[in-house]
């Protein structure tokens, strides 16, 4: 088939599933466009890169980033914060029920003061401030729930196939390659561990939404409903198998059988002492394999070395030169100071630490930019989630599933 007759093909397919996942009962807000919008840049590749903007002449890309992509990001957070204001009660009442949630913004803020380049750091804080707004659009709708699974619907119909067809028939926009030459597929993201985690999110997501349509016998459109998130299933796990990606399908099958499980009827009668006693043993086995130096055995299942691919040099050699281990370098700002040079030092010589500008581990990551008192608070949102989602299992099962499965998997 010829990348030509492949685009119309997939064209096709992509219109032919949004018109199967459409559901008339469900009426969400128009505004649920633009998380979605947002999202189908954050999952795949920035909007400067799609139309082969480059920054202009005299500028740093790493520490100026693109003024497109600023303005883009920029318009989408503007038009959010409208939205917002308009919910006003609504979000507020979200955000003073998630406290542990604003104290890490806010310390994420106040972050910035000690980092290498303070208006940089800001410019970032601003745009990670886009998550939390496009979170607050999700929530604050007068469905939210139905709301998220048409998020996962919208973006997941566009992004999934488009990376198929660009791996199978555009090689040079769907393929790339490691600084050691090792090829990858990427599909529509930069990286195989990008695409990876747009690809875990969604097919989560979709697993979720057939069990729901499974145990809904009466739903107007559930047979073509079905077929629809059935096919971005298929859709997501072709992927995980394209690009190779160990660690989203190790996720999957975690966070996809807490979300069967929690179908379970034993389960269920049990209450929250089942659930808990499911999610403890799930954290004791993956901790106790590292703890008693079973991660070689844990990497070679995955189909990968005992180091994780060299992860693990690349994470003891970032430990070793945190810039302040309490407080962190500042927000986003670790890979902008003068510590990525004692880190390319530290480094085996096969490594090229000029291609590295991320710890390949949020926890550390969050360690090098915000210290433990990053890693702590990331941990006290984690808790007050998990509580959340267990509670919610009793009142609103639907929702708790899916939120203790991605709860779980972070």
């Amino acid at each position: 088939m010829s990348p030509s007759l492949a685009s119309l093909v997939c064209a096709c397919a992509i219109a032919g599933l949004f018109y199967l996942g459409r559901d008339e009962s469900v009426h969400t807000s128009k505004a649920l466009w633009l998380p979605v919008a947002y999202l189908w840049i954050i999952g795949s590749r920035p909007v400067s890169v799609w139309l082969g903007v480059s920054p202009p002449a005299g500028t740093t890309a790493p520490l100026d980033g693109s003024p497109l992509d600023a303005l883009v990001f920029g318009l989408l957070l503007a038009a959010a914060a409208v939205v917002l204001i308009r919910r006003g009660r609504r979000a507020l009442t979200f955000l003073t029920a998630n406290r542990p949630l604003l104290i890490y913004f806010f310390y994420c803020l106040v972050s910035v003061s000690w980092s290498y380049h303070p208006e940089v750091a800001f410019k970032r804080w601003i745009k990670a401030i886009g998550d939390l707004a496009m979170v607050l659009i999700i929530v604050t709708d007068r469905q939210p729930v139905a709301a998220l699974r048409r998020i996962f619907s919208r973006v997941g119909f566009l992004l999934l196939p488009a990376s198929v067809l660009l791996i199978k028939y555009y090689g040079n926009l769907g393929r790339a390659y490691t600084p050691d030459g090792v090829p990858m597929n990427i599909g529509v993201t930069m990286h195989k561990n990008i695409l990876g985690i747009t690809v875990l999110v969604i097919s989560l997501g979709a697993l979720w939404e057939i069990l729901r349509l499974l145990h809904t016998k009466r739903q107007p459109s559930r047979g073509q409903n079905l077929l629809a998130q059935a096919t971005l299933l298929a859709f997501g796990i072709a992927l995980f198998g394209l690009a190779d990606c160990s660690t989203g399908i190790a996720c999957f099958v975690l966070g996809g059988g807490l979300i069967l499980a929690t179908h379970l009827r034993a389960i269920r009668r049990r209450g929250p002492a089942r659930i808990h006693g499911l999610c403890l043993m799930i954290l004791l086995i993956g901790g106790a394999a590292f703890l008693l130096g079973g991660e070689g055995d844990v990497a070679h299942a995955l189909g990968r070395e005992s180091n994780l691919s060299g992860r693990t040099e690349i994470w003891a050699a970032l430990i070793s030169v945190a810039p302040n281990p309490l407080l962190g370098a500042g927000f986003e700002s670790f890979w902008t100071g003068p510590d990525v040079e004692k880190f390319g030092r530290s480094l085996p010589n096969y490594w090229h630490p000029e291609t590295l500008n991320e710890a390949h581990n949020g926890y550390i990551e969050t360690y090098l930019n915000l210290g433990w008192v990053g890693v702590c608070l990331i941990v006290l949102v984690l808790i007050s989630g998990y509580r959340r989602a267990a509670r919610a299992l009793k009142r609103e099962p639907e929702i708790g599933r899916l939120s203790l499965a991605y709860i779980v998997v972070g």
